[in-house]
């Protein structure tokens, strides 16, 4: 019988963090299923989904608690029972203005009112072109539920995109 894993991992980024997890999960039988990890502020960061022998689970977990003696934390979940897709349609939202506090929070916000799910996400700070100071981008992959509609949660975007200065783009997802 097998179990599914999933960890967050981080640590001061250098060469081989990569390489520590995925030995320790090799070395118990286990096979990596599918993993997002980046490099953020200095940290590496991770999520990292396995698979290993139900009576593996307990070694490997405890060969991953002890990376932190090499600088990288480790917290392993369980999986727990089938994997519950959230039902709607599939959407991208993409959005771009100047940097200040409070952009995700505000459309957060407005997903959440209308029950939409956060998928994937991922943003950044970048330089605007010609010193224009600083932009914030994020890209999101967001299911609307089917008791809400694409247009209503568009329209409420754009109702808070004025006054946080930031242009929108909310599409069905191709």
């Amino acid at each position: 019988m097998l179990s599914t894993l999933v960890m967050t991992v981080i640590g001061a980024d250098r060469p081989g963090l990569v390489q520590l997890v995925a030995a320790r999960v090799a070395d118990h039988g286990g096979n990596w299923l599918e993993s997002r990890m980046c490099h953020l502020g200095g940290q590496f960061a991770g999520i990292v989904r396995v698979e290993v022998a139900t009576e593996r689970v307990d070694a490997l977990v405890c060969a991953l608690h002890r990376l932190e003696a090499s600088g990288l934390r480790v917290i392993v979940h369980a999986e727990s029972g089938a994997a519950v897709k959230a039902a709607g349609s599939v959407a991208t939202l993409e959005l771009v203005g100047q940097d200040r506090p409070g952009i995700l929070r505000g459309v957060s916000g407005v997903l959440a009112a209308h029950g939409v799910n956060v998928e994937e996400l991922s943003s950044e700070r970048v330089s605007a072109p010609m010193g224009g100071g600083t932009l914030f981008q994020a890209k999101a992959t967001i299911i609307v539920p089917a008791t809400a509609s694409l247009s209503a949660v568009r329209a409420d975007l754009e109702k808070i995109a004025a006054d946080m200065m930031v242009e929108l783009k909310l599409q069905p997802a191709r």
